[in-house]
């Protein structure tokens, strides 16, 4: 009989647990998030380097630092290209690039996360005949 009892007096106490850990299982969720865009900043930085690379190589020297530029922010989507900045790019000999990415906090479009993600490339220039 007194088990019974005391069955009843923990009535509710898996949920009233459950809202406790709530907040940290949403922070956790959220952190993790975060590190994910991060990561993927470096995966857009990276490419948009090796893109620009890649245009600026087969440009002719004069048009270079233009093609290298255009080409780089060319596939980031709009969010992502207005953080976007590519202060060097172009070379003669040897082409590099780089990029600069703000990573957004949990998603594009939103506030900046004080992390500035950099991406650099760079290859042999293309001998013309």
């Amino acid at each position: 009989m007194r088990r019974r009892g005391r069955l009843r007096q923990d009535r509710g106490q898996v949920a009233i647990e459950f809202l406790g850990m709530t907040p940290l299982i949403v922070l956790t969720l959220v952190l993790m998030w975060q590190c994910v865009l991060v990561g993927y900043a470096f995966t857009l930085a990276g490419n948009a380097a090796d893109e620009g690379v890649r245009a600026g190589t087969a440009a002719p020297r004069g048009a270079r630092e233009g093609a290298c530029r255009t080409a780089a922010l060319e596939d980031l989507s709009g969010e992502w290209r207005s953080g976007a900045t590519v202060p060097r790019c172009g070379g003669t000999g040897f082409v590099t690039a780089d990029v600069d990415l703000r990573v957004p906090v949990l998603f594009p479009g939103s506030i900046d996360f004080p992390v500035t993600v950099h991406g650099h490339a760079g290859a042999v220039e293309e001998v013309k005949d």
